[in-house]
Protein backbone atom coordinates (compact mmCIF):
# COMPACT_ATOMS: atom_id res chain seq x y z
CA UNK A 1 0.00 0.00 0.00
CA UNK A 2 1.73 3.17 -1.22
CA UNK A 3 0.70 6.49 0.30
CA UNK A 4 3.27 8.63 -1.51
CA UNK A 5 0.61 10.32 -3.70
CA UNK A 6 -2.48 10.50 -1.53
CA UNK A 7 -3.87 13.53 -3.39
CA UNK A 8 -4.76 11.29 -6.30
CA UNK A 9 -5.28 8.08 -4.37
CA UNK A 10 -8.17 6.14 -2.91
CA UNK A 11 -8.85 5.81 0.81
CA UNK A 12 -10.90 3.13 2.51
CA UNK A 13 -12.92 4.38 5.49
CA UNK A 14 -14.73 2.04 7.88
CA UNK A 15 -17.44 3.85 9.88
CA UNK A 16 -17.94 2.22 13.28
CA UNK A 17 -20.45 3.01 16.03
CA UNK A 18 -20.52 1.47 19.49
CA UNK A 19 -24.12 2.42 20.27
CA UNK A 20 -25.88 0.25 17.69
CA UNK A 21 -29.59 -0.18 18.48
CA UNK A 22 -29.77 -3.83 17.46
CA UNK A 23 -26.25 -4.85 18.49
CA UNK A 24 -24.49 -2.55 21.00
CA UNK A 25 -20.71 -2.85 20.95
CA UNK A 26 -20.79 -4.74 17.67
CA UNK A 27 -17.40 -3.54 16.33
CA UNK A 28 -15.61 -4.98 19.39
CA UNK A 29 -17.41 -8.32 19.32
CA UNK A 30 -14.99 -11.22 18.97
CA UNK A 31 -15.21 -13.73 16.13
CA UNK A 32 -12.92 -16.65 16.91
CA UNK A 33 -10.78 -14.41 19.08
CA UNK A 34 -10.51 -11.46 16.68
CA UNK A 35 -12.78 -8.40 16.87
CA UNK A 36 -15.18 -7.69 14.05
CA UNK A 37 -13.62 -4.30 13.32
CA UNK A 38 -10.11 -5.78 13.15
CA UNK A 39 -11.30 -8.42 10.69
CA UNK A 40 -12.82 -5.76 8.44
CA UNK A 41 -9.70 -3.62 8.75
CA UNK A 42 -7.39 -6.49 7.80
CA UNK A 43 -9.50 -7.34 4.76
CA UNK A 44 -9.44 -3.71 3.62
CA UNK A 45 -5.70 -3.48 4.23
CA UNK A 46 -5.22 -6.42 1.85
CA UNK A 47 -6.75 -4.40 -1.01
CA UNK A 48 -3.85 -3.01 -3.05
CA UNK A 49 -6.11 -0.41 -4.69
CA UNK A 50 -6.31 1.54 -1.42
CA UNK A 51 -3.65 4.05 -0.44
CA UNK A 52 -4.83 4.23 3.15
CA UNK A 53 -7.34 2.56 5.49
CA UNK A 54 -8.84 4.23 8.57
CA UNK A 55 -11.70 3.57 10.98
CA UNK A 56 -14.02 6.53 11.62
CA UNK A 57 -15.68 6.23 15.03
CA UNK A 58 -17.41 8.34 17.66
CA UNK A 59 -16.29 6.10 20.52
CA UNK A 60 -12.89 6.18 22.21
CA UNK A 61 -13.13 2.49 23.08
CA UNK A 62 -13.16 1.63 19.39
CA UNK A 63 -10.43 4.19 18.69
CA UNK A 64 -8.14 2.67 21.34
CA UNK A 65 -8.88 -0.86 20.18
CA UNK A 66 -8.01 -0.09 16.56
CA UNK A 67 -4.77 1.57 17.62
CA UNK A 68 -3.98 -1.44 19.84
CA UNK A 69 -3.75 -3.76 16.84
CA UNK A 70 -1.73 -1.24 14.80
CA UNK A 71 -4.61 0.25 12.84
CA UNK A 72 -5.40 3.90 12.19
CA UNK A 73 -8.58 5.51 13.49
CA UNK A 74 -10.19 8.95 13.54
CA UNK A 75 -12.50 10.23 16.27
CA UNK A 76 -15.59 11.88 14.77
CA UNK A 77 -18.67 13.51 16.29
CA UNK A 78 -21.63 11.51 17.56
CA UNK A 79 -24.22 13.51 15.62
CA UNK A 80 -24.04 11.55 12.37
CA UNK A 81 -27.18 9.79 11.21
CA UNK A 82 -25.45 7.97 8.35
CA UNK A 83 -22.10 6.39 7.63
CA UNK A 84 -21.78 8.74 4.64
CA UNK A 85 -21.91 11.77 6.91
CA UNK A 86 -19.33 10.25 9.27
CA UNK A 87 -17.10 9.50 6.28
CA UNK A 88 -17.37 13.14 5.21
CA UNK A 89 -16.17 14.39 8.59
CA UNK A 90 -13.28 11.91 8.54
CA UNK A 91 -12.18 13.27 5.17
CA UNK A 92 -12.33 16.84 6.52
CA UNK A 93 -10.13 15.85 9.46
CA UNK A 94 -7.63 14.20 7.13
CA UNK A 95 -7.64 17.24 4.82
CA UNK A 96 -6.64 19.44 7.77
CA UNK A 97 -3.66 17.12 8.14
CA UNK A 98 -2.88 17.70 4.47
CA UNK A 99 -4.02 14.19 3.56
CA UNK A 100 -6.28 14.65 0.54
CA UNK A 101 -7.70 11.83 -1.55
CA UNK A 102 -9.42 11.82 -4.93
CA UNK A 103 -11.78 8.97 -4.08
CA UNK A 104 -13.06 7.27 -0.95
CA UNK A 105 -14.69 3.91 -0.30
CA UNK A 106 -17.16 3.43 2.53
CA UNK A 107 -16.52 -0.10 3.81
CA UNK A 108 -19.18 -1.58 6.06
CA UNK A 109 -17.86 -2.34 9.53
CA UNK A 110 -20.15 -5.33 10.00
CA UNK A 111 -18.93 -7.45 7.09
CA UNK A 112 -15.88 -9.16 8.60
CA UNK A 113 -15.22 -11.36 5.58
CA UNK A 114 -15.53 -8.81 2.80
CA UNK A 115 -13.27 -9.83 -0.07
CA UNK A 116 -10.49 -7.36 -0.96
CA UNK A 117 -11.40 -7.95 -4.62
CA UNK A 118 -14.80 -6.38 -3.97
CA UNK A 119 -13.16 -3.24 -2.63
CA UNK A 120 -10.83 -3.17 -5.63
CA UNK A 121 -13.78 -3.49 -8.01
CA UNK A 122 -15.32 -0.32 -6.58
CA UNK A 123 -11.99 1.50 -6.79
CA UNK A 124 -11.69 0.53 -10.45
CA UNK A 125 -15.18 1.87 -11.15
CA UNK A 126 -14.19 5.21 -9.66
CA UNK A 127 -11.28 5.47 -12.08
CA UNK A 128 -13.83 6.14 -14.84
CA UNK A 129 -14.31 9.87 -15.31
CA UNK A 130 -18.12 9.70 -15.48
CA UNK A 131 -18.50 7.77 -12.22
CA UNK A 132 -19.08 9.81 -9.06
CA UNK A 133 -20.78 7.11 -6.98
CA UNK A 134 -20.08 3.38 -7.30
CA UNK A 135 -21.37 0.24 -5.61
CA UNK A 136 -21.71 -3.52 -6.09
CA UNK A 137 -24.62 -5.84 -6.83
CA UNK A 138 -24.93 -9.62 -6.95
CA UNK A 139 -27.39 -11.96 -8.63
CA UNK A 140 -29.77 -13.46 -6.08
CA UNK A 141 -29.39 -17.23 -5.89
CA UNK A 142 -31.46 -17.92 -2.78
CA UNK A 143 -35.21 -17.76 -3.34
CA UNK A 144 -35.80 -16.65 0.26
CA UNK A 145 -33.79 -13.48 -0.36
CA UNK A 146 -36.31 -12.17 -2.88
CA UNK A 147 -39.00 -11.51 -0.28
CA UNK A 148 -36.61 -10.75 2.58
CA UNK A 149 -36.86 -7.01 3.36
CA UNK A 150 -33.35 -7.08 4.83
CA UNK A 151 -32.02 -8.00 1.37
CA UNK A 152 -32.17 -4.84 -0.75
CA UNK A 153 -33.05 -5.46 -4.39
CA UNK A 154 -31.83 -3.29 -7.27
CA UNK A 155 -32.74 -2.69 -10.91
CA UNK A 156 -30.21 -1.16 -13.32
CA UNK A 157 -30.17 0.34 -16.80
CA UNK A 158 -28.12 -0.82 -19.79
CA UNK A 159 -25.07 1.11 -18.55
CA UNK A 160 -25.18 -0.44 -15.10
CA UNK A 161 -26.61 2.64 -13.42
CA UNK A 162 -29.09 1.93 -10.65
CA UNK A 163 -32.67 2.78 -11.54
CA UNK A 164 -34.08 1.90 -8.12
CA UNK A 165 -33.45 0.09 -4.86
CA UNK A 166 -36.17 -1.52 -2.77
CA UNK A 167 -36.75 -3.92 0.08
CA UNK A 168 -39.64 -5.29 -1.98
CA UNK A 169 -39.10 -7.69 -4.90
CA UNK A 170 -38.14 -5.67 -7.99
CA UNK A 171 -38.60 -6.03 -10.89
CA UNK A 172 -42.06 -7.53 -10.48
CA UNK A 173 -42.33 -10.72 -12.56
CA UNK A 174 -45.77 -10.33 -14.17
CA UNK A 175 -45.54 -13.45 -16.33
CA UNK A 176 -43.95 -15.75 -13.76
CA UNK A 177 -45.69 -17.34 -10.79
CA UNK A 178 -44.31 -15.94 -7.50
CA UNK A 179 -43.21 -19.40 -6.37
CA UNK A 180 -41.03 -19.57 -9.51
CA UNK A 181 -39.37 -16.19 -9.07
CA UNK A 182 -36.34 -17.74 -7.43
CA UNK A 183 -35.65 -19.68 -10.63
CA UNK A 184 -35.94 -16.67 -12.94
CA UNK A 185 -32.44 -15.26 -12.39
CA UNK A 186 -33.90 -11.77 -12.78
CA UNK A 187 -33.22 -10.45 -9.29
CA UNK A 188 -30.11 -8.69 -8.00
CA UNK A 189 -29.28 -7.64 -4.48
CA UNK A 190 -27.30 -4.65 -3.35
CA UNK A 191 -23.94 -5.17 -1.66
CA UNK A 192 -23.57 -2.32 0.82
CA UNK A 193 -20.20 -0.90 -0.15
CA UNK A 194 -20.00 2.57 -1.69
CA UNK A 195 -17.29 4.47 -3.49
CA UNK A 196 -17.38 8.23 -3.98
CA UNK A 197 -15.42 10.89 -5.74
CA UNK A 198 -14.51 13.08 -2.78
CA UNK A 199 -15.60 16.21 -4.65
CA UNK A 200 -19.11 14.72 -4.86
CA UNK A 201 -19.43 13.63 -1.24
CA UNK A 202 -20.23 17.07 0.29
CA UNK A 203 -23.07 17.47 -2.21
CA UNK A 204 -24.57 14.15 -1.12
CA UNK A 205 -24.29 15.01 2.57
CA UNK A 206 -26.08 18.35 2.02
CA UNK A 207 -29.09 16.77 0.26
CA UNK A 208 -32.46 16.93 1.96
CA UNK A 209 -34.04 13.58 2.91
CA UNK A 210 -36.37 12.20 0.23
CA UNK A 211 -39.80 10.59 0.72
CA UNK A 212 -38.79 7.26 -0.90
CA UNK A 213 -35.70 7.12 1.31
CA UNK A 214 -37.80 7.57 4.43
CA UNK A 215 -40.31 4.97 3.28
CA UNK A 216 -37.69 2.31 2.55
CA UNK A 217 -35.04 3.46 5.04
CA UNK A 218 -32.44 3.41 2.25
CA UNK A 219 -30.09 6.39 2.09
CA UNK A 220 -29.11 5.77 -1.54
CA UNK A 221 -32.66 6.60 -2.65
CA UNK A 222 -31.97 10.17 -1.55
CA UNK A 223 -29.20 10.38 -4.12
CA UNK A 224 -31.31 8.94 -6.93
CA UNK A 225 -34.23 11.17 -5.98
CA UNK A 226 -32.04 14.27 -6.33
CA UNK A 227 -30.65 13.22 -9.71
CA UNK A 228 -27.31 11.57 -8.92
CA UNK A 229 -26.25 8.44 -10.81
CA UNK A 230 -25.06 5.35 -8.93
CA UNK A 231 -22.95 3.04 -11.09
CA UNK A 232 -23.05 -0.64 -10.21
CA UNK A 233 -20.70 -3.52 -10.87
CA UNK A 234 -21.67 -7.18 -10.59
CA UNK A 235 -19.72 -9.24 -8.06
CA UNK A 236 -19.67 -13.01 -7.72
CA UNK A 237 -18.54 -12.87 -4.10
CA UNK A 238 -21.06 -13.40 -1.33
CA UNK A 239 -20.93 -11.10 1.67
CA UNK A 240 -21.91 -11.84 5.25
CA UNK A 241 -23.38 -8.86 7.08
CA UNK A 242 -23.88 -9.09 10.84
CA UNK A 243 -26.74 -6.89 12.04
CA UNK A 244 -27.78 -8.71 15.22
CA UNK A 245 -26.33 -11.10 17.82
CA UNK A 246 -28.41 -13.82 16.14
CA UNK A 247 -26.56 -13.21 12.86
CA UNK A 248 -23.27 -13.67 14.68
CA UNK A 249 -24.49 -16.89 16.27
CA UNK A 250 -25.46 -18.28 12.87
CA UNK A 251 -22.05 -17.34 11.49
CA UNK A 252 -20.08 -18.95 14.31
CA UNK A 253 -22.21 -22.10 14.13
CA UNK A 254 -21.37 -22.44 10.43
CA UNK A 255 -17.61 -21.91 10.74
Amino acid sequence: MDSSDSSSGCIGIIPARFASTRFPGKPLTLIQGVSMIERVYRQALACKALHKVVVATDDERILRHVESFGGQAILTGNHHETGTSRLGEALEILARRNEIFATAINIQGDEPFIDPAQIAAVAIQLSRREVNIATLIKKITKADDINNPNVVKVVTDSLGRALWFSRSPIPYQRNILPEKWGESGNFYKHIGIYGYRTSTLPKLIDLAPAPPELNESLEQLRWLYHGFSIYTNITEYETIGIDTPEDLLKLTNNT
